[in-house]
């Protein structure tokens, strides 16, 4: 089995109560967790401290450089773009002011292509709710690049954008509502209970 030691997810409209629903039950000891959710500056922040009193894992803003390990789960700073980088076998998040990409930043596509440069087949990519087509081509990029992906069904989405644009460019391995999507990390990470 292929062990997988990143989680990348991207959402925007509808996504901020989406992406809680998909990671609330995850363990402590999670892999490392890079999400990249449509935000306006100061807004990641206080979110990804609500988060952190929530779950187990740790919750925070990703700076500069930051390493990826298990257990740690990083947001995207609104207003900034976020690429996961490889170095040697441990990854860390470049985190950079930069034009936006497909009208965003955080750009979806951004991480989700780093990913698929970084990690290739020891991923995982999850595209959420949201208007549009940011994550599109990354997640299609994952894919190509051996990763797992999962994109959420039109029925559980607020908007049935990104993951319909996803689906359409066969970017997804399997569509699933908000319920089964944590079942089928489990899956992918050999673990069962993840609900």
């Amino acid at each position: 089995m292929i062990k997988r030691d990143v989680i990348a997810i991207g959402a925007s409209t509808g996504g901020t109560e989406a992406i809680l629903k998909v990671v609330r039950n995850f363990p402590a000891d999670m892999p490392g967790v890079v999400i990249t959710q449509h935000m306006p500056p100061k807004f990641t922040d206080m979110y990804a401290q609500r988060l952190n009193g929530i779950l187990a894992m740790e919750v925070r803003e990703a700076k500069h450089g930051d390493i990826l390990h298990p257990g740690l789960m990083l947001i995207a700073p609104g207003g900034m773009q976020m690429r996961l980088v490889r170095i040697g076998s441990t990854y860390s998040v470049s985190v950079t002011e930069e034009e936006k990409v497909n009208g965003h930043a955080p750009s979806v596509d951004v991480l989700f292509h780093s990913v698929a440069t970084a990690a290739g087949e020891h991923a995982i990519g999850v595209i959420l709710t949201g208007m549009g087509a940011d994550g599109a081509r990354g997640i299609r990029h994952m894919r190509d690049s051996g990763a797992y992906t999962i994109g959420q069904d039109e029925k559980s989405c607020v908007v049935y954008g990104m993951p319909k644009e996803a689906y359409l460019l066969d970017g997804v391995t399997d569509q699933a509502d908000l319920d089964t999507i944590p079942l089928l990390i489990g899956r992918a990470l050999g673990r069962t209970g993840l609900i």
